[in-house]
Formats: structure tokens, C-alpha cells, sequence
């Protein structure tokens, strides 16, 4: 599969179905395979980058622009966008499924969707991209799970309560720092009701975008690793998209994961977008992780095709054999690396899906 000289990449996430979405379902796939250029993601790339596989997130932008940035003293606000009615919710959402299932069977082979953690293998030793449906966000679930069972028999294997928005099911965090992710309440009364019907399912239950309030109810009644499958380091970043280091903690007591997020606003102490960001600051949060939680707990959750900007030199998914070789520089040995771009994932998920 991989034309680097790292060990293949398992991704905790990517947006690469919204993007496809945009596009007429044949043109789609063919520029996909043949190398578009466009985003982040697309065969060849990944091909160069050591891409083995993911979770690639369904995910339904507002129907209306929100309200704009605003600055402040020390930063930025934006307020959360309105919730998104279900009925406009489910047509998006299928379209993006569909666009993951017309990849699979335009591949002859070569990209996957994986139910198990045993595919995921299989397709990553065979050099196939192993892609695993995710949903960042639930609005397409209704509250008597009839959908649920439907997406999980297509292959949903990951799903993620809330975007920066609420939900029937709970509450997300605004774009906005500094701030801490204590903002607003917890789940709903649906919204337990969904964890304990991903957890009998045997569903991942993703935190990121989740409230502090949200956090704690799924830790305190999930049965299931704790997985935050594209959040940063608090102590660094103080935005509320990032984990405190208590949540840190409490992830990997429970044996889960924290997926590595790639974008600057994410990762720089001062919240910015400024060019020339270096790499050395997604190296920061991995030693800040790496020491609340140990190595076994960590992983990458770039966000591609939903990053504005990364530090340099990272472009696109054909970059990642820099991170890792950044990664060997600052001293990590090569099982940690190898931990860190697929093994923990694959662990943690096999351990949430039983197989």
C-alpha cells in the first residue's frame, strides 16, 4: 500500500464524503482515483502518504451561515449555529453514504468499507484503504433508533453525539477561544438513551465536539472505551474543542483513545491560523498526551478535508511521512510511532466492536 517509508496511517478522521458530495456521484469517484488535487484526500495521495485507512465522517454543515466571528480581547467568538431538523438531515447523509459505497464498488478491490477490525486488516495488509462510516454528529438518528439499525447494518460502526451545535441528543462546544469545554448542559434524556443503544450495538461512541457536561455523562454510563476521535491538548490550546487534562485521564483509564487533530486553530497556544506554523506544535500535544495518558492512548484524528490550515510542511495526506519522520527527530522509537499512526486505534476499536 504505502510508497513511505513509515508504517501505515489509521486516521480517526476525515470529511472527504462532504467534499465528494459536491460533486455528481460518477465524476466523484473518477477524480478520486485518478488523483483530483482537490482537498486533502484522494487515491494516489494517500497511496504516497501511507494511508491505510479510517473513519470517514458523515457530517451535515448548517443549512444557514451562522452568525459571524466576532473578535474579543484575547481571541474570538463564534456563537453555535441553530440545531438542524432531522427531515433535512437524513437526505445529506444518505447521499454521503452513498458516495463511500459508489468508492467500494468502482475499486476493484482497492478501497474497503470495513465492519471489523479484522477487515481493517486484511484490507490494510493487502494494500486496499480500509474505510470505516462514522457520523460526526447524530441528527439523522431518530429517538426510537429505527435509523440507527439501518446505518449500523450499512456499516456504521462510529458515531459522535453532536457537532458544534445541540442536538436532541446533547450539547456541542462553540468555535471560540480562549474558553473551556464546561458549556452548557448535559445529555439529554435521548441522548442516554443513544449511548446505550450504540453500546448494546457495539457502535464507538465519538466525544469530540461534545461538552465537558456531555463528556462525563457518556464516561459515567458508557461501557465502552472512551474515544475523542480528533481533539487536542487544553493545557496547550485552551479552546473548547480540546480536552482538559481530567478528561485526558479519564479517556485513557477507561482504555480509549485521543485522536491527534492537524489543524492550527486546534494546536497553536494562541488559537491562530498564521502561516508558517511549525510542525513542532502537533509534536507538543503528543508529548503534552503522551504524558497524561501514556502512549498507548494516543493516535492521529487529522481532520483532513475539514482542516482551513495545518503547520508546515504538512499539505495533504501524501505529508504524513513527515510527521512521522518529525515525530523520530524529537526522539519517539519506532514502536511508539507505529502505536501511535495505527495500532492504538485498531486496539481500541477491537476492544468497542468485540471482534
Amino acid at each position: 500500500m504505502s510508497e513511505s517509508a513509515g508504517p501505515p496511517v489509521f486516521d480517526g478522521h476525515n470529511d472527504m464524503l462532504l467534499r465528494l458530495a459536491g460533486q455528481a456521484p460518477e465524476e466523484a469517484t473518477r477524480r478520486f482515483f485518478d488523483g483530483c488535487g482537490d482537498g486533502h484526500l484522494d487515491w494516489p495521495r494517500m497511496r504516497r502518504g501511507g494511508f491505510g485507512g479510517g473513519l470517514f465522517a458523515v457530517f451535515v454543515p448548517p443549512g444557514q451561515p451562522g452568525p459571524p466571528v466576532q473578535k474579543t480581547d484575547d481571541g474570538y467568538a463564534k456563537p453555535l449555529v441553530e440545531p438542524l431538523d432531522p427531515g433535512e438531515a437524513l437526505p445529506r447523509v444518505m447521499t454521503m453514504i452513498s458516495r463511500l459505497m459508489r468508492l467500494e464498488a468502482a475499486s476493484a478491490g482497492r478501497f474497503r468499507i470495513c465492519r471489523s477490525v479484522a477487515e481493517i486488516r486484511s484490507a490494510m495488509a493487502e494494500g486496499a484503504v480500509a474505510a470505516v462510516l462514522h457520523f460526526e454528529g447524530a441528527e439523522a438518528i431518530d429517538r426510537d433508533f429505527d435509523a440507527l439499525d439501518v446505518f449500523h447494518a450499512a456499516g456504521l460502526r462510529s458515531l459522535g453525539l453532536v457537532w458544534s451545535r445541540p442536538t436532541a441528543f446533547g450539547h456541542g462546544v462553540p468555535f471560540r477561544f480562549p474558553d473551556t469545554p464546561d458549556i452548557g448542559d448535559g445529555l439529554t434524556e435521548a441522548g442516554f438513551a443513544l449511548v446505550a443503544a450504540c453500546n448494546r450495538r457495539r457502535i464507538a461512541i465519538d466525544l469530540s465536539h461534545l461538552n465537558e457536561k456531555g463528556f462525563w455523562d457518556v464516561a459515567r454510563t458508557s461501557d465502552a472505551p472512551l474515544i475523542a476521535s480528533h481533539s487536542n491538548a487544553h493545557a496547550i490550546c485552551p479552546h473548547p474543542r480540546n480536552l482538559t487534562d481530567d478528561q485526558l485521564r479519564a479517556i485513557a483509564d477507561s482504555g480509549g483513545i485521543v485522536g491527534l487533530n492537524f489543524a492550527t486553530y486546534f494546536l497553536r497556544s494562541d488559537g491562530g491560523l498564521a502561516a508558517g506554523t511549525p510542525i513542532t506544535v502537533m509534536l507538543d500535544h503528543l508529548d503534552h498526551m503522551i504524558d497524561v495518558m501514556g502512549p498507548s492512548h494516543v493516535g492521529f484524528g487529522s481532520d483532513f478535508d475539514g482542516v482551513g490550515a495545518m503547520p508546515e510542511p504538512l499539505r495533504d495526506v501524501s505529508s504524513l511521512p513527515l510527521l512521522q519522520q518529525a515525530m523520530q527527530e524529537r526522539g519517539y522509537d519506532a514502536a511508539t510511532i507505529r502505536a501511535i499512526s495505527q495500532d492504538n486505534w485498531l486496539r481500541v476499536l477491537e476492544v468497542t466492536w468485540g471482534r
